[in-house]
């Protein structure tokens, strides 16, 4: 995907993207495009640097990818930043010091190096949290292997079967859960589409296209009071959702509340003047208009 659609889908600035490509791949250069899983990683590290600097969070990255001998300590690892650090998360619920190796306890809300003996669990508990992050990168081939197959055409069960995959492998593979959902949604099994859609919501409750897939799902339902909240809880996430413009606009027209369906209409044009749709809603602005509704 695009540079453009990259630092559109963060959320951020050109300046702090290129802050965040340091940081996650250790050069300063700019890419022209990434593939998903770059873009999964851009998302990671954007907030992993919300604790830390970038040359900060690549010398310690580099330190532990040195230490550790893997190559890629991004997907190797369940990593966060405190105070200055990079801490890597083991199932045990206990933390290693990304640099120095060292156990980590969170005392009085300050992190203290444990005794040097409790290091020695490290090697174990490590290996269970490199199965952790190899699951989650399996996931994350299923996830773009299934995209490959919706985009060359290849038979519903197929794709189907690779998000399934996706899913087993990592639960909270939100990006799986939604396009699964939206699979069984198109084959109208609701309430399959609902469940995983609600699944996705609660892994990250600020996904904004999960709360509009449910917001069409209940409109399709004919249940426009939970697909009103769920339209405006998507717009809360992303303010510029042209799609979710779009679809309240309906929503409000259809109830008879003219003047807020104008209101999306016209935000609706803002983010999209030139689209086919675009043609729909300025038709939908004139039916309006001659209702008297706006002068």
């Amino acid at each position: 995907m695009s540079r453009e659609r990259v630092r559109r889908l963060l959320r951020t600035t050109e300046q702090k993207l290129r802050t965040v490509e340091s940081a996650c791949f250790g050069a300063s250069n700019a890419a022209e495009a990434y593939s998903l899983g770059d873009l999964n990683r851009l998302r990671m590290v954007a907030q992993l640097l919300e604790g830390i600097t970038a040359p900060q969070f690549r010398k310690q990255i580099d330190a532990l990818a040195l230490r550790e001998n893997v190559a890629d300590p991004l997907s190797e690892f369940k990593l966060r930043t405190k105070d200055g650090r990079v801490l890597v998360d083991l199932p045990d619920g206990t933390s290693i010091d990304a640099e120095s190796g060292q156990l980590m306890l969170d005392l009085d809300h300050r992190l203290r190096p444990s005794s040097s003996s409790s290091a020695l669990s490290f090697p174990t508990t490590a290996l269970a949290a490199k199965e952790d992050q190899r699951k989650r990168h399996e996931a994350e081939q299923w996830f773009e292997k299934a995209l490959e197959l919706e985009q060359t055409g290849a038979p519903a069960d197929d794709i189907r079967d690779a998000y399934e995959q996706a899913i087993a492998l990592d639960p909270k593979s939100t990006g799986a859960l939604v396009n699964l959902g939206t699979i069984f949604f198109s084959m109208r099994s609701f309430g399959k589409a609902e469940k995983l859609y609600l699944r996705a919501v609660e892994v990250d409750p600020q996904y904004a296209l999960a709360h509009f897939n449910l917001g069409n799902l209940y409109d399709e339902r004919g249940d426009a009071v939970k697909a009103l909240q769920h339209y405006t809880e998507a717009l809360r996430i992303n303010p510029q959702y042209p799609d979710a413009h779009y679809n309240l606009a309906l929503l409000f027209q259809t109830q008879g509340h003219g003047m807020r369906a104008v209101q999306h209409w016209q935000a609706y044009l803002k983010l999209d003047p030139s689209s086919s749709w675009a043609g729909i809603a300025r038709r939908e602005l004139d039916k309006l208009k001659e209702a008297a509704v706006i002068k």
